[in-house]
């Protein structure tokens, strides 16, 4: 069966249940095209979707063969879409995940019994023309020399006719949606080299090349079958994250009955039991029970988190302890493993200046390489060679000249380094991410919840009255303020006083009423303490009655490999600097600690944007790394930047790369997987250009047969495509 068999097999299925809602209303459609093979028919597939009236957004991803689709609904529906796509010659279905990988499964499977057809044949054929090759330095007659040609076109004709079918179809499918694909030129140089051999066998010459037309489609078909086999080791990363998830789901009904469910239709308000050992089916939240979780699919973390009644989970992560109750709050699609698999999608279906060049390039192979033949044909006319020299030069040339090297010489490495990076805990959003970090040669840093935890811990409990102690956690526990929550968590056994109409006042502290008294729980100003202090920390200050206020001294936690991951930014040529809105004492004592020669504090969302552009006035590439509310206008200021998966919403959207774990370690990951990346991508421009420099020209020449030209040919997409996948081997950035 066909790829295109393959995609057919699932008649009748209406595109528009797969479609999804965007915030912005719009329609986005994923669809499977099987049909795409080159640059040029990715071309062909995104022309055709962008000339659709209310369609504002088509990419198509060679490597994973998926399209997805944005478009107005009000102006048409996903039918058109695929009607659409029909008519240019692909065939597209919905992307279901619960098929993944069967497409290309299929795929190699045609390929591979057309394989072993062309084989089968081409070594019978073979004998046959050892044969005539030896009868023709002996006595054999003509009549025998006949009779073992015809043999050779009964075996052939059959075998190029079953084995030639993957070309075929490609080709017939294209001339008749009115485009060309590269199949067109190979279909035709394997039609071409077997008509002139059946048109020798008939008139009896003294050569036919029934052995080289069908050996030569045998070594197109191991091109095809390794390039199917070498871009499955990159595939999408995405797809991987989505057969993590649970298929089924033990649903328990209000009246204590259990049965099985497609996490599909799961719904939030449904309870289900999640067993030790299975993963979490959807986004909820813990009911009852308490175990291990491992999270490292969301959070990067190799420890398992344990979680008890009332904390989040996420589906697909595993439940390693005891049975948990779970009550769902996200649909399937909603969940935030969905989530990572759409941003990942993006940056891998998106178009970096590189792979715009690479498109531009194949854009004019279809007409270029067929004038190139037929110059070939007029030229060794001209120069007196008969019409089998002639026309056997130009089939050289029809199947030598292919753009594939070229046009996988990006997209292979852009999947395969999201995919690597999604391993290693950062999440690639921007299409052109990787390209733009290569470029920076600055990092930013923001303080608080970037080179620190944002956890703060009390640092003079021992200096503290019992009693103080007591009545601060006691007003502390009424709020969520990071500090108010790091003092309420010394809480312990200790016996809190009951407090009476606790009230919280944004920006200042809380108070409440002790007995008859008030008691304050807040910043300087709000207690009435002293303003000046020479803690690097941040401070809470209790103040009870007429008593001296008493100080809550807290310092956060600098990530665990902070100063390492400095040097090792610093040792990659990175000139790093801190910028951060908190007090100068703290920043100056994280800067001194870390090894920071260039610092500001008390830096506002505005100043921190007027760094940016001072640095790029410079010629800097700045590359900004934050998390919180205010650092969002500087992520979008900045050439690229990256923040924590625990950060701010808003700073999450407008970061290029989001990592996960309490490690800086992603960050460097990053930088040398995208600079590996940009060298990877030049090889490949290097190994396309200079194929075709040297292998056009001998083909012309005449130096080429047509079945070394199909060798050359498959080669040189392998290669390419080879050499992307070094990007997985350990130790990216060790030099």
């Amino acid at each position: 069966m066909t790829e295109a068999a393959a995609a057919e097999e699932r008649p009748g299925i209406d595109p528009d249940l797969f479609v999804r809602r965007a915030q912005d209303g719009q329609a986005r459609l994923d669809l499977v095209v099987a049909g795409m093979h080159c640059a040029g028919c990715l071309r062909k597939v995104e022309g055709a979707l962008k000339d659709l009236s209310g369609v504002t957004y088509a990419r198509a991803n060679l490597s994973t063969k998926r399209v997805a689709v944005r478009w107005d609904p009000s102006a048409l529906r996903a039918e058109a879409i695929v009607r659409k796509l029909a008519a240019t010659g692909f065939t597209a279905v919905p992307f279901d995940p619960k098929l993944l990988g069967t497409l290309d499964e299929r795929e190699g499977r045609a390929l591979l019994r057309s394989l072993g057809v062309a084989g089968f044949a081409a070594a019978n054929v073979m004998l046959v023309s050892v044969s005539v090759w030896s009868g023709l330095v002996t006595d054999m007659d003509e009549t025998t020399r006949s009779f073992f040609h015809w043999i050779s076109a009964l075996i052939a004709l059959p075998a190029i006719a079953y084995a030639g079918q993957p070309f075929f179809r490609s080709a017939l499918k294209a001339l008749r949606a009115g485009t060309m694909n590269m199949d067109v030129p190979i279909a035709l140089a394997v039609i071409l080299a077997t008509t002139m051999s059946l048109v020798q066998t008939v008139v009896n010459a003294r050569h036919v090349y029934f052995d080289a037309s069908v050996t030569l489609l045998f070594f197109l078909l191991i091109g095809r079958y390794l390039d199917v086999q070498a871009r499955a080791k990159a595939c999408s990363a995405a797809e991987n994250l989505l057969g993590l998830r649970a298929t089924a789901a033990t649903l328990l009904a209000p009246d204590g009955t259990q049965r099985s469910i497609a996490v599909e239709n799961l719904e939030p308000g449904m309870r289900v039991l999640v067993v030790a050992g299975a993963r979490i089916p959807a986004d909820g939240e813990v009911t009852s029970g308490t175990s291990e979780i491992d999270t490292s699919l969301v959070t990067g973390e190799s420890l398992p988190e344990t979680v008890r009644s009332g904390a989040p989970v996420f589906a697909g992560t595993l439940n390693l302890g005891a049975p948990l109750v779970v009550t769902v709050t996200k649909r399937d699609d909603d969940s935030l493993l969905a989530e990572i698999v759409r941003l990942m999608e993006s940056a891998e279906q998106g178009r970096a200046r590189y792979v715009r060049i690479a498109d531009r390039a194949a854009r004019i192979y279809s007409p270029a390489v067929h004038l190139m033949a037929l110059a070939t044909l007029v030229l060794w006319f001209a120069l007196g060679a008969h019409w089998e020299i002639a026309l056997t030069h130009a089939i050289a040339v029809l199947i030598i000249t292919c753009p594939c090297a070229l046009g996988l010489a990006v997209p292979v490495v852009q999947v395969v380094a999201t995919g690597r990076l999604t391993r290693q805990g950062v999440l690639v959003k921007a299409p052109d991410g990787l390209e733009r970090l290569a470029q920076a040669d600055t990092i930013v840093f923001d303080k608080t919840g970037t080179l620190t935890l944002g956890r703060p811990q009390l640092v003079n409990k021992d200096e503290l009255d019992h009693a103080d102690l007591a009545l601060g956690v006691a007003l502390a526990s009424s709020s969520r303020h990071p500090l108010a929550a790091a003092l309420a968590a010394h809480g312990g056994t200790l016996t809190r006083p009951v407090l009476k109409e606790v009230i919280e006042v944004p920006g200042m502290g809380l108070e409440g009423r002790l007995g008859d008294g008030t008691v304050r729980l807040g910043n300087a100003d709000f207690t009435g303490a002293p303003t000046s202090s020479s803690h690097a920390g941040s401070e809470l200050w209790l103040k009870r009655g007429d008593a001296a206020p008493t100080c809550f001294r807290f310092e956060d936690t600098p990530r665990d490999d902070a100063k390492e991951t400095i040097v090792a930014l610093r040792a990659r040529g990175f000139a790093v600097e801190l910028l951060s809105g908190d007090r100068e004492p703290a920043v100056r004592k994280l800067a001194e600690e870390l090894g920071i020669e260039e610092w500001r504090a008390g830096a506002r969302p505005g100043a921190k944007i007027e760094r940016l552009e001072e640095l790029a006035a410079e010629g800097r590439k700045v590359a900004m790394i934050g998390d919180g509310l205010n650092d969002a206008p500087a992520l979008r200021a900045a050439h690229v930047s990256l923040s924590p998966a625990d950060a701010a919403d808003v700073s999450q959207t407008a970061a290029d790369f989001i990592f996960q774990g309490a490690l800086l370690a992603p960050v460097v990951e990053a930088v040398d997987v995208a600079r590996k990346s940009r060298r990877l991508v030049f090889e490949n421009f290097g190994l396309a250009l200079a194929y075709n420099a040297v292998a056009v020209p001998l083909a012309v020449a005449g130096f080429v047969t047509p079945l070394i030209a199909a060798i050359a040919m498959s080669s040189s997409s392998i290669t390419v495509t080879l050499n992307s996948l070094r990007l997985n081997l350990a130790g990216v950035g060790r030099r």
